[in-house]
């Protein structure tokens, strides 16, 4: 079946779909992971986005039940150059179309995926629009135009859990009492959690200082999550809330964020933030801590960042860097032990350098730091 891609500045691209139907509206990006498509589709962080995938052929290790970051996927359309019919793994139950099928989500092949990466690299991320049913080009780009972008939009409301409840990965003789903040946190952030010895109680995005301080947590994690930061200010007041009661009451209880948990922090602590011209997405972006010098290879999925500029550098030291547009990528509260990252240190898919980060958090709840 044809599929056409419109992006708001007129631009199309033509392919044909391997699974779904109809039309689906969200911002246009690429990611350049070789593998781990299956944790991309899932991560709850591409909510509103139409992913598009550099590496040429997807799909030839199938899907599984365990590589799943949510429980469906959250991309609004997802691209490839040649999806691949054949698949072959032994955890695979069935096929990458089959799966999007189940979820009504469009792919599209065929797609000339260099031109369209080169394209957002050159123009920068836009919305955009696939269909299989308007295949009038015109009426395609108007709808592009039409459609509802990222900037300010709040998409934490439909990936954020509904109640406060247990993580499904919980370990008896836990150390911590960890409370997570819920912007649309990926399983695998809740496992390596588990694995350093935490409990985890997730609590959805709108929840306030005074109920989770009720909680009597040894620690507070802040999520990752879709879109504009600016686009949640309850959750930027729930945080810049957090900070005063801890700081007024002289209590060390550490603060975690990453992704979207850190540009949310960012803005708590008196910051701005703004938006990239194409983002940073893949398994392969490299990040430069300051304190040693060291370049970490990281995985990660942001379209926002976080001025450095803006931050009050008598209360927030700077920790990491991205070498290649010297972008802010970590950052430190100078009196409390609160700290985040941009990147993904639970590595799903990528690289496993940043994993010690977990440790630092419970180290912190230790009172080793």
């Amino acid at each position: 079946m044809k599929a056409i891609i419109a992006l708001e500045d007129g631009r199309v691209f033509e392919g044909n779909s391997f699974a779904g139907s109809g039309e689906r509206y969200g911002e246009i990006v690429f990611n350049t992971s070789m593998t781990g498509y299956q944790e991309i589709l899932t991560d709850p962080s591409y909510k509103g986005q139409i992913v598009t995938m550099t590496y040429p052929l997807i799909g030839n290790y199938g899907v599984n039940e365990e590589d799943v970051e949510s429980a469906k996927p959250q991309v609004e359309g997802f691209v490839t150059k040649e999806y691949s019919r054949v698949y072959s793994n032994w955890r695979a139950k069935k096929s990458l179309a089959e799966y999007l099928e189940e979820h009504s989500i469009i792919g599209v092949e065929g797609v000339d995926t260099r031109a369209l990466t080169r394209h957002i690299r050159t123009c920068g991320a836009m919305k955009a629009v696939i269909s299989t049913v308007d295949l009038d080009e015109e009426s395609l780009v108007a709808k592009a135009r039409a459609s509802l972008g990222l900037v300010g939009r709040d998409l934490v409301r439909e990936v954020t859990c509904e109640k406060i409840q247990n993580s499904k990965f919980k370990i008896q003789n836990s150390k911590f009492k960890v409370v997570a903040m819920d912007f649309g946190v990926k399983d695998n952030i809740l496992r390596m959690l588990a694995d350093v010895g935490c409990n985890v109680t997730i609590v959805p995005a709108a929840t306030s200082a005074e109920e989770i301080l009720a909680m009597k947590p040894d620690g507070i994690f802040l999520s990752n999550g879709p879109g504009d930061p600016a686009g949640v200010p309850y959750a930027i007041e729930t945080v810049k809330n957090l900070i005063y009661r801890l700081l007024i009451a002289n209590c060390r209880l550490p603060i975690f964020g990453i992704c979207l948990g850190h540009q949310i922090l960012g803005l708590a602590m008196g910051g701005k933030t703004y938006k990239l011209k194409f983002g940073h997405r893949g398994g392969n972006q490299p990040v430069k801590d300051l304190a040693t010098g060291k370049i970490d290879i990281t995985s990660q999925n942001h379209g926002f960042c976080v001025d450095i500029d803006s931050l009050n550098k008598d209360d927030v030291e700077i920790t990491h860097i991205n070498p290649n547009d010297q972008t802010l990528e970590g950052m430190k509260h100078k009196k409390m032990p609160i700290f985040s990252v941009q990147y993904h240190p639970e590595a799903s898919p990528g690289p496993h350098d940043a994993e010690y980060l977990f440790n630092k958090f419970t180290e912190m709840m230790a009172g080793r730091v």
